[in-house]
């Protein structure tokens, strides 16, 4: 059971194409064939870019499809050691630390920006944020910003929103100068991770601490809902589904994931996945969701058409898988191991561990940089 309350909303159209669509998209493709037609909803969030593909809200996030904004930028895999107050930056291709540099205190995540020119490296109890060259891998400047334990933007890249956990606040910011525009205040504890609909008119939250979610309209930066979990729940990363039907909420109380009806803003569904469910990554083809078991150091493979585990895979050894990404190629999943220092990269033909590489204290939001896709919705590279 879940206890819901809500706001009246407006919510967003869906378009119904009249019956002689199929016929015309047909002769376009014929003729066009590099033309991609799109069926987005009606009233998407004015200025966001149009979706390539309705029926998989990431099919801009194919291997090799780099936007010529992050062409020639050498692929590294970004570390933030939230007990160093440290980054390393690793070499995929020789598993070696070829960068380490300080940051402010308590770094969580790397995350890149809405154009993908910039990384940010985030620092909550540092109050500051620190720029990242993607071009180098080397810190360029700090920036003081109020508790940034995650950042992400807005779909159409007109704000940066930074999760300030003990604040309880959304900051709206100035994606360039990181001003203040207005702020959200929820009613929860421990925000931490979110979301954004199909249409990109509102984005879902986890409150850690409290067992809840919020929904929160973009466009109007008001707060639209709450939905309580029922148990003694711990909601950590939030993503929505490829085909834009359901929200996943990891919980790492209940080793497991929660599914989310977004427009109804009801859970639907739970996923057993493992102990301490926490980090949740998409393979480049849409057809996986790698959900990372922190509490027992394995990965469950979900199939993102029957929303099922297929498989689960076992690091050697044992470890606590945390947050990463997917390889540019899609052959690597990059995962932080929070309580044993070290980072790992697993094959995703199979789950079998590629190295096992020694990091700072408290490895978190790794980031895998530079990756496919049209733009950054933050966190550690949610793309599209």
């Amino acid at each position: 059971m879940t206890e819901q309350t809500t706001v009246p909303e407006r919510k967003a159209g869906t378009l119904r194409p009249p019956a002689m669509w199929p016929g015309l998209a047909l002769l376009v493709a014929l003729a066009f064939p590099s033309v991609t037609l799109t069926m987005q909803g009606a009233d998407p969030l004015p200025g966001m870019p149009p979706l390539l593909d309705p029926r998989d809200i990431y099919a801009a996030n194919r291997p090799g499809q780099l936007s010529p904004a992050v062409q020639g930028f050498p692929e590294r895999v970004y570390v933030p050691n939230s007990g160093s107050d440290t980054v390393d930056v690793i070499d995929p291709q020789t598993f070696k630390i070829i960068e380490h540099f300080a940051v402010g205190r308590e770094p969580q995540h790397v995350t890149p920006s809405y154009d993908l020119k910039t990384l940010w490296a985030l620092s909550d109890l540092g109050d500051s944020i620190t720029k990242i060259d993607p071009v180098t891998g080397k810190k360029v400047e700090t920036v003081p910003v109020m508790d940034p334990y995650n950042m992400y933007y807005t779909p159409d890249g007109r704000y940066a929103i930074v999760v300030a956990e003990r604040l309880r606040r959304l900051d709206f910011r100035d994606p360039q100068t990181m001003k203040v525009v207005e702020s959200v205040r929820v009613p929860c504890r421990g925000l931490d991770h979110m979301d954004f609909s199909a249409d990109g008119r509102y984005l879902i939250a986890s409150c850690e601490f409290s067992g809840e979610l919020v929904k929160v309209d973009v466009a109007t930066r008001k707060l639209i809902g709450t939905l309580k979990v029922s148990g003694h729940a711990m909601p950590q990363d939030v993503r929505l589904n490829p085909d834009g039907g359901v929200f996943y909420a990891a919980d790492m109380a209940s080793d497991g994931v929660h599914l989310i009806d977004g427009d109804a803003f009801k859970i639907v569904g739970f996923i057993p996945t493992g102990k301490g469910a926490h980090g949740l990554y998409f393979s480049r083809d849409s057809k996986w969701m790698y959900v990372s078991n922190r509490g027992e150091g394995t990965i469950s493979l979900v199939d993102t058409k029957t929303r099922k585990v297929s498989t689960k895979w076992t690091i050697p050894g044992g470890g606590s898988p945390d947050m990463g990404g997917v390889s540019a190629d899609g052959k690597v999943l990059w995962l932080s191991g929070r309580y044993h220092a070290e980072v790992y990269a697993l094959d995703t033909s199979d789950g079998h561990l590629l190295a096992r590489i020694k990091v700072g204290k408290g490895p978190h939001g790794l980031c895998f940089y530079p990756q496919p896709g049209r733009y950054s919705l933050g966190h550690t590279g949610n793309m599209r």
